[in-house]
């Protein structure tokens, strides 16, 4: 991946949890519409079945991440079923968490920012509402 691998270039990484893991037909979908855009190297895919539950690993620069995190959330939410789920892990959404997590040459405050970039064009481009937490979040709760 052009870039990638320049020392000074800033590397985020990103592992959704998708509420999908008996049909490897959506999970391909999602997994390539993450790996389809440009600057993003995937790393790591798994499904549980027991659990329903897929997690997929990729990381890039940081604006190519959120990208393709936007683009992963689209096709979960255009192909779960969340009235059909089943599954031993509680969920959320199609998209489950969505955590980004800095590699190099970010801190967490820029992770964080990239997350709350990523929540919300999920929820101006997708209409999908967002719950931030931890780090993320933008108001403390008790």
């Amino acid at each position: 991946m052009h870039g990638m691998n320049t020392p000074e270039a800033p590397i985020l990484e990103c592992i959704p949890n998708f509420s999908e893991g008996h049909d490897l037909r959506i999970v391909d979908a999602i997994v390539d519409a993450i790996a389809g855009v440009s600057g993003i190297l995937l790393l790591r895919r798994e499904s549980d079945e027991d659990h329903n539950r897929s997690v997929i690993t990729f990381a890039g620069q940081p604006d190519a991440v959120v990208n393709a995190a936007v683009a992963g959330v689209a096709a979960a939410v255009d192909r779960i079923d969340l009235t059909r789920h089943k599954g031993a892990h509680p969920r959320m959404g199609a998209a489950d968490v969505v955590p980004f997590v800095p590699i190099r040459g970010l801190t967490m405050d820029d992770a964080v920012a990239h997350a709350r970039s990523a929540a919300e064009r999920i929820w101006s481009e997708l209409r999908v509402p967002v719950y931030l937490y931890e780090a993320s979040a933008l108001r403390r709760t008790t």
